[in-house]
């Protein structure tokens, strides 16, 4: 066990939204520490976004980032001899962090040709309730409900 938890790190806004969830979103999506080629891949996402969608991009995104979040899921527990799965509660800090994991790591195994286009494809599935990221969601939901008899265990 840790001493201390550790200090909360507190991350600007994004150059155009002014969002830090944006900024979040944009430094999951980065890689190799190139922040300006994910900042331009999301912004990117979001216009082919208001294009096809045909409202506000932010918010299409926003909209499908709280249906990919999940509620609840399931956490492995030792009892006696035996190990459980016992349904908890997300935190809202690791649910929005999972929902934006889930969104990018699904929208890069699609199938279309630049990251671009697959993360865009990706908002507008999931903010109609489709797409491979709320299938987990439901999955990891259903995981929960299925384990519900195991929930006395909580600590």
């Amino acid at each position: 066990m840790r001493k201390a938890k550790p200090k909360k790190r507190y991350i600007l806004p994004d150059p155009k939204f002014h969002d830090t969830l944006v900024t979040k979103f944009v430094n999951y999506l980065m890689v190799d520490g190139k922040k300006s080629i994910a900042y331009n891949i999301f912004y990117d996402a979001i216009e082919i976004v208001e294009k096809k969608g045909g409202e506000n991009g932010l918010e299409t995104w926003k909209k499908a980032l709280t249906n990919i979040m999940p509620s609840v899921e399931v956490k492995s527990r030792r009892v006696g001899g035996a190990t459980f799965q016992v349904p908890t509660e997300v935190r809202p800090a690791r649910k929005t962090s999972l929902g934006i994991k889930w969104m990018i790591s699904f929208s890069r195994k699609r199938g279309e040709k630049t990251m671009r286009d697959r993360l865009a494809a990706e908002i507008l599935a999931a903010s109609k309730g489709e797409g491979a990221a709320v299938k987990k969601k439901d999955d990891t939901h259903r995981m929960a409900d299925a384990n519900k008899a195991f929930s006395h265990f909580r600590f």
